[in-house]
């Protein structure tokens, strides 16, 4: 996924209902002030391993109802990831530890400003006094820092009574590929970050509670899909399993990023502009994969995501294609040199497509997986990404391992269903639905429903829509 956005158009109303757990019922709140599970208990006994710094707080409220005001989350991290009035639960108190891992990020990088300390490897983990055994590890979408799921996910997950970790990935901002010595480095280093903070999470989640986790659970969107896709498939060992949000598809020969962006830069101008080309434009956008019937969502990606994201990401894995210009020329005109609109991903070097070998997912997952991916995505346009992933897995001999949902109507971030609300339906519910799905897959061997596209009911309000998403319509 593309950098973040930090503001989309207003965005509309939102109430998600939870789902039911099939993990055990939380235990009731604890009645001993002084005892091993009172609030907060054991906090000055907690060290997360491996971390160059950490501070813990005790906090009444983990979720955003309580960190917003308390300091403890970043709304910027988050917005314009979820619609607006998504509801916020409360009552989940407990303990919350921020900290950063050592790292040596190179001096021109732009690092994570959170707190104050000019750090990446940036991490938190939130420990609810009201537990209920699990663990859910998410990496940042985008180059978000490590707060950007709390609205999206950490709040429903806490509210559930899981422990949550998320982390900024190593590196961050729009000039996240300054960093490492060499092509592919920055991306990398997201994986070995993801890894890093399970591990440590997983043995923090033991001081508190006395005893491991029972099941360790990654999930994330864009990027932060992709990270669940790349542990599942590299250390199995690690999780229970998975769901995997619109997850970004890095592929040696292709299709990726740098194959499909460049086709729309060239084209939507031309096509948005009319006259006599405008028709041959329209094919052409449609051939590089972005979905007949989301042309209305064609402006703001172009003004917003399309070019930022192909030359960023084009400057992490091919830094040499703009000579000493870093990141290209923004809205470049076809045929100026070293244009970004001109990328042929095909005709680079050797070296680039090594460098994306480094990333790339081979769809050999070792445990359950559950994608789900919005039809009219025109970010990653589902038919160049998750349509390909799924193919993956089934001819890796995986395929008993995953199910796939295609969301009719469901596009890259919900905030945008709040401006289409008639042409739109949300993905939070049915990540929602995904994660309860999965939970009684590993903890009750109920197998969720076959891999198909989830119909959008034409009968749907926009209110319906934002409180269910059954995945066995």
């Amino acid at each position: 996924m593309p950098p973040a956005i930090r503001s989309v158009t207003a965005t509309a109303a939102a109430a998600v209902a939870l789902l039911a757990s099939v993990l055990p019922a939380l235990p009731a709140p604890p009645a001993a002030a002084g005892g091993a599970d009172a609030h907060c208990a054991r906090r000055a006994h907690l060290r997360v391993p491996g971390a160059e710094h950490q501070q813990a707080a005790c906090l009444e409220e983990l979720t955003t109802a309580g960190t917003v005001a308390s300091g403890h989350t970043d709304p910027a991290d988050w917005a314009g990831l979820t619609p607006r009035d998504l509801t916020v639960p409360t009552g989940v108190p407990g303990i919350q530890i921020d900290g950063y891992f050592p790292d040596t990020a190179a001096p021109a990088a732009l690092p994570n400003t959170n707190h104050g300390w000019n750090h990446d490897a940036q991490f938190v983990i939130r420990l609810p006094d009201r537990w209920n055994g699990g663990l859910v590890v998410a990496g940042s979408p985008g180059v978000r820092e490590q707060y950007a799921n709390d609205r999206a996910i950490g709040d429903w997950v806490l509210s559930r009574g899981y422990a949550f970790a998320a982390t900024d990935k190593g590196n961050t901002g729009v000039a996240f590929h300054r960093d490492g010595q060499a092509p592919g480095d920055a991306v990398a280093e997201w994986n070995t970050r993801v890894t890093e903070l399970t591990r440590a999470a997983r043995a923090v989640v033991a001081q508190r509670y006395h005893r491991a986790p029972s099941r360790t659970l990654a999930t994330g969107m864009s990027n932060g899909g992709y990270l669940v896709r790349w542990q599942l498939e590299n250390h199995p060992e690690l999780y229970d399993g998975g769901v995997d949000w619109e997850g970004t598809l890095w592929r040696t020969d292709g299709p990726n990023l740098l194959t499909f962006l460049p086709p729309a830069l060239t084209a939507y101008p031309t096509y948005a502009a009319g006259g006599p080309g405008a028709g041959q434009a329209h094919e052409a956008m449609l051939a590089a994969g972005f979905p007949a019937g989301s042309e209305f969502l064609w402006p703001f990606h172009h003004g917003s995501y399309w070019d930022l994201t192909q030359r960023i990401y084009r400057e992490e894995f091919d830094p040499g294609f703009d000579g000493p210009t870093e990141a290209g020329t923004p809205f470049c005109a076809p045929g100026t040199p070293a244009c970004d609109a001109d990328y042929a991903y095909a005709d680079r070097p050797a070296e680039v497509r090594r460098a994306v070998r480094r990333v790339a997912l081979t769809g050999r997952i070792g445990k359950p997986l559950i994608t789900l991916h919005g039809t009219l995505d025109v970010l990653l346009p589902i038919s160049r990404d998750s349509d390909v992933y799924a193919d993956m897995v089934r001819r890796a001999g995986r395929g008993d391992l995953l199910r796939y949902y295609r969301i009719e109507g469901g596009t890259h971030v919900d905030s945008l269903v709040d401006v289409f609300p008639d042409r739109l339906r949300p993905l939070t519910p049915c990540h929602r639905a995904a994660f309860t799905a999965l939970e009684d897959w590993i903890g009750r061997g109920v197998r969720p429903p076959l891999g198909h596209t989830v119909p959008r009911d034409p009968s749907a309000t926009p209110a319906s829509l934002l409180t269910s998403c059954p995945l066995d319509s």
